[in-house]
């Protein structure tokens, strides 16, 4: 997937704020709320390529000046990306078969925020890359104490059984949960962008085998007060087909032969395959404490509406690909790594177009048939089926179920236009090039059409994904909701309840979406809440559906983190009197969220902002600033 610079925000690490923007009563509001505060703490588990990666090794690289030693930036420095991209790649790519270095350089991932607040630091190229300095700016802003915000960064090269086994990721993780409850005294709340996602899936389902199973759950409730899940591909995603086969350079200034050696190195290029909603494998935690042999506990189980519906519930099959019948020493050169059969000239045929589901990537069926083609299906196929499909904690491609845990939200963004499904044929080039993509399958606002533009036919969602991943693949969260849902569709921008609607005790079908029917104004964005009107009890579940937010910049959605930080001081409030906080009105709660009103020659919501000077504005928009106190404004959010 790509997530060049992807936005990884915090666990509500705006949670564990004053209550009061600023003003005067900000004191008053902060002494009523800090004991609360103060035991609140946020950890952050970033997504794909949104962590820095430092070499471990002296590497001297001829025709440049740039060398490569201990400790300089390796993900991302595009100086020396640009000047000298063989030795980069040494330091970037791992052996496909052990994920081991090369000999020459190695590579690891960066500690604390630094490491995932901007990839590649500079005057021109730190906004560029820019992960999530937005938020933290945005936590200083709000009174966030410096020890409350705890990153958790990884080498996503990895798959995840080596992160374990090589940098103990999942130990060091637990003992942050654990050492946060002692400094501050409460659980923390975790927030995940993306792969991040598939990473703490990953810790939930290894905890069980490291905790005796009585204290299991009692270990969840006592380390983690909520989850907020930003862009989390639950059944995968089709761009990381796209980089396998013919590769995705991510914005860099590569090309996609080399980017498809680099991302096919990662042993992670598999974790965010798509996957069937309908085919699951044993549970591994039942099967740890079995005496019966494990040895076929990582085959599917499909259930039969695998077999009588299409594309294992994608809008359409994943790849459609050209392959020869027969190879031939002239027949596509570009198949440089298969093996030469014998065959007489009349077995020689025209290409055949296969196509593959879903389940048939994830079960390596795919795998599997261009192994003899391809030089890379081989190393491929070992990837998946030993760094995944024999896993000795969780096979990751499958279905999610809800986490165990006490508050989730499931956030994205919708109605972008993403590709879900490929044609590929051989392009007559050498290997990494051999392979050309024809055509590409995108969703849009719930249509299917090709990049042609004729519109498909197929199975059509309610809505499209966020540019990256797919809608079928982001509303799966959906399915973990309980038996009635209430909806609420509101303005994203500040608004007063006018155009806010509202459906409550909505039927909800065991693992079916839910569809809202709801209208929508020309070019107003909005965002849609689905959150438990009933639900098992001390659990609670919402998903949040934000209108154009795209994959790698949700996080630096000013909407999102507004959103965030109203749900988390409503959570903690004493004297709330719903279960998740209204939707009736939105204003400002910030100065930023102040602006000049031309029309009316007045600072905008002038009920909170007022016009007042300081040295230094330059517009009169910077002038308009909350009035003296916030705290009347929050106080509808209760």
């Amino acid at each position: 997937m790509r997530e060049r610079h992807v936005n990884l925000i915090v666990a509500a690490l705006f949670l564990i704020v004053t209550p009061a923007a600023r003003g005067d009563g900000g004191d008053a509001a902060a002494g009523e709320f800090s004991e609360v505060h103060d035991k609140l703490s946020g950890i952050i588990i970033p997504g794909f390529a949104s962590t820095q990666l430092r070499a471990w090794s002296i590497l001297d690289c001829p025709y440049t000046p740039l060398d490569f030693n201990p400790l300089d930036l390796v993900w991302l420095d595009t100086t020396k990306l640009l000047s000298a991209v063989n030795c980069w790649l040494k330091c970037m790519m791992l052996e496909p078969y052990n994920q081991t270095d090369h000999p020459e350089c190695k590579s690891r991932p960066d500690s604390g925020l630094s490491a995932i607040t901007e990839l590649d630091p500079g005057y021109i190229t730190g906004p560029l890359s820019s992960v999530w300095k937005d938020w933290v700016r945005w936590c200083i802003e709000f009174g966030i104490k410096a020890n409350s915000i705890i990153a958790a960064p990884y080498d996503w090269r990895l798959p995840p059984a080596k992160l374990e086994e090589r940098d103990l990721y999942f130990h060091k993780l637990k003992l942050t949960f654990e050492t946060v409850l002692k400094l501050r005294g409460g659980p923390s709340i975790v927030f995940a962008h993306s792969l991040g996602n598939n990473v703490f899936r990953y810790f939930l389902e290894w905890l069980k085998l490291e905790i005796a199973p009585k204290l299991y759950n009692k270990w969840l409730e006592e380390h983690i007060h909520a989850y907020f899940a930003v862009g989390a591909p639950l059944l995968g995603a089709a761009e990381s087909i796209k980089a396998s086969l013919s590769g995705s350079s991510f914005g860099l200034p590569v090309t996609e032969g080399t980017a498809r050696l680099m991302f096919n190195s990662f042993g992670s290029s598999m974790w965010m395959m798509p996957v069937s909603k309908n085919c699951r494998t044993e549970d591994m935690y039942s099967k740890h404490f079995s005496t019966s042999n494990r040895k076929n506990h990582f085959s599917y189980h499909c259930d039969e509406q695998e077999f009588t519906a299409n594309y294992s519930g994608w809008p359409t099959n994943i790849i459609n690909i050209e392959i020869p019948t027969m190879q031939g020493d002239d027949l596509y050169n570009s198949l440089m790594g298969a093996t030469k059969l014998q065959m007489p000239e009349s077995d020689y045929s025209f290409p055949s177009l296969l196509s593959f589901s879903a389940r048939e990537v994830s079960d390596g069926t795919f795998f599997r048939t261009i192994a003899k083609y391809d030089p890379d299906g081989p190393r491929q196929l070992y990837q998946l089926e030993n760094s995944y499909h024999n896993d000795p904690v969780l096979n990751p491609l499958t279905p999610w179920d809800r986490p165990p845990l006490k508050s989730i939200f499931c956030i994205y963004g919708i109605d972008l236009r993403t590709e879900v499904g490929y044609y590929f044929a051989p392009s007559g080039k050498p290997y990494p090039d051999n392979w050309m993509i024809t055509d590409v399958i995108y969703e849009l606002e719930g249509s299917l059409y090709s990049r042609s533009g004729n519109v498909i036919e197929r199975n059509r969602g309610a809505s499209s994904g966020d540019e990256t991943v797919p809608y079928n693949s982001l509303s799966w969260c959906k399915t973990w909701l309980g038996s009635k849902v209430n909806i609420t569709r509101a303005p994203q921008v500040e608004h007063e309840g006018l155009d806010v609607q509202v459906h409550l005790d909505v039927e909800h079908e065991p693992r079916l979406d839910v569809v809202p029917n709801m209208t929508r104004k020309p070019r107003v964005k909005y965002v849609t809440y689905y959150e438990d009107a009933e639900s098992l009890p001390g659990k609670r579940t919402a998903v949040w559906e934000i209108d154009k937010a795209n994959h790698r910049n949700i996080v630096r959605s000013p909407v999102l983190m507004r959103e965030l930080w109203l749900e988390m001081w409503h959570d903690i409030h004493p004297e709330k009197k719903s279960k998740f906080v209204t939707k009736a009105t939105r204003g400002p709660l910030r100065d930023d969220d102040c602006y000049w009103d031309y029309g009316r020659a007045r600072c905008a919501w002038s009920a909170h902002c007022e016009y007042r000077y300081l040295f230094g504005d330059v517009h009169l928009g910077q002038s308009c600033r909350l009035r003296n106190s916030s705290t009347e404004i929050l106080s509808k959010y209760v």
